[in-house]
């Protein structure tokens, strides 16, 4: 029995940081917010496949939200290293409930205008930038440097239960009330994250401070370039989501192989959330790897080839359990990623450091879905699907291994710019 809470002990979920006020607030505004956010993101996923009847329209969501999202977040994240956080993070916050308000009045205007979908998505795109580079920023300013791991942690844990919640919501709600509804649900939830963020101390800038604008963006950029296991964390994540991402198939999927089930497509859109949950509970052994890079590329390898497995499955459950598989390796690498970035560089740098940070994580998946839906239309599903996820697999293995910084990289002693 001594074994067994010894074994439970080293791999259950380290909580330590919620003792911290600030940090417990903003993680349980984020939680609340984020259910809505995601229930939103189905909605709109949905909304376009049932005006178009196209992955394609499905698809070219993540392009319209790319460019908001490469110039807004670099350039969010110069601004977190200049100015009060707090303060950004509430102006970005706002943007972004505009937006779910503008897609709340287009659904019960009746229009079903894809173009107008899209404009707001881009100026959602812009909100959801600069709050999520600010955001990063803010973490290791009001937690202690040896438990950034388990914060990470728990933030990630906290995005992937309201992935899971979100989209199951969504299954329900655009059964029962409809686009309009699921979008004053996301403008209600809102508020819990914004009276998070407002409860928040004062975070002026710290160390060297840069002026913000393209000099102190291209000053960020140098940095990530100039530090090899930096660039290389960007990158397995790039090749991960552009590569075997296949949210913008799950529409068709439902449709084609589950016979148009909304909750089909309720458990397709939050699979690979509730194997990131999973994980999460169990995931006090995350912060305790040293080998991050080899372990980035193989966690990264295993994803690509569970999804290239899930477009194979037959079965609902097994789909939903493949896909669950994946959810976990992205956990850890969501993890190990974020800490790298916020442990080994110094605080001026880490608002920029988060930008990119934030343009490569939700760049990447609509890169990912602008490959999915376009590669569907031309070879199939299945091609687009298990295609992706072998290319992933391979793709990452030989770059993660083939940079010999990132594949020797020891979280305990590489972090030469750690203030």
């Amino acid at each position: 029995m001594a074994g067994v809470q010894a074994v439970l002990k080293r791999v259950a979920l380290d909580t330590r940081p919620l003792s911290i006020p600030a940090y417990r607030r903003l993680l349980v505004g984020q939680g609340v917010s984020f259910i809505g956010f995601q229930l939103t993101s189905v909605a709109v996923s949905g909304q376009v496949y049932n005006i178009t009847g196209s992955s394609l329209w499905v698809g070219m969501l993540g392009p319209v939200s790319l460019v908001p999202l490469v110039v807004f977040g670099l350039w969010g994240g110069a601004v977190a290293d200049a100015m009060d956080r707090r303060r950004l993070l509430l102006a970005g916050s706002v943007v972004a409930w505009l937006s779910t308000v503008a897609l709340l009045l287009h659904a019960w205007s009746g229009l079903g205008n894809v173009y107008l979908i899209l404009a707001v998505i881009a100026l959602q795109s812009i909100g959801f930038a600069v709050t999520s580079a600010t955001r990063g920023a803010i973490i290791p300013r009001i937690v202690p440097t040896e438990r950034v791991p388990a914060a990470n942690t728990l933030n990630f844990l906290v995005s992937s239960i309201g992935t899971v919640v979100g989209p199951l919501l969504a299954g329900v709600v655009l059964a029962k009330g409809g686009y309009a509804t699921a979008y004053l649900i996301d403008a209600i939830l809102f508020g819990a994250g914004f009276y998070a963020a407002v409860r928040l101390p004062t975070l002026a800038p710290v160390g060297e401070i840069s002026r913000p604008g393209l000099r102190s963006v291209v000053d960020g950029l140098s940095y990530v370039v100039s530090k090899p296991v930096v660039l290389m964390s960007f990158v397995v994540d790039i090749i991960a989501m552009a590569f075997a991402m296949p949210r913008a198939l799950f529409p068709e999927m439902a449709a084609e192989r589950f016979g148009g089930s909304t909750v089909a497509f309720g458990w397709l859109s939050a699979s690979i959330a509730i194997g990131a949950v999973v994980a999460g509970v169990f995931s006090g052994w995350v912060g305790r790897v040293r080998r991050q890079g080899v372990a980035l590329t193989l966690v990264i390898a295993l994803w690509g080839v569970t999804v290239a497995a899930a477009a194979l499955a037959q079965p609902l459950w097994l789909v939903v359990a493949l896909l669950a598989i994946g959810g976990a390796t992205d956990l850890a690498s969501a993890v190990w990623r974020q800490t790298i970035l916020q442990t080994y560089a110094p605080d001026e740098m880490r608002g920029r450091l988060q930008g990119v940070f934030m343009v490569v994580v939700a760049g990447g998946p609509r890169l990912g879905d602008l490959r999915a839906g376009a590669t569907a239309d031309a070879f199939g599903l299945v091609p687009s699907w298990a295609g992706g996820g072998l290319v992933c697999a391979l793709l990452v293995l030989v770059t993660g291994f083939g940079v010999a910084a990132f594949r020797r990289y020891d979280a305990m002693a590489s972090r030469p710019d750690t203030r």
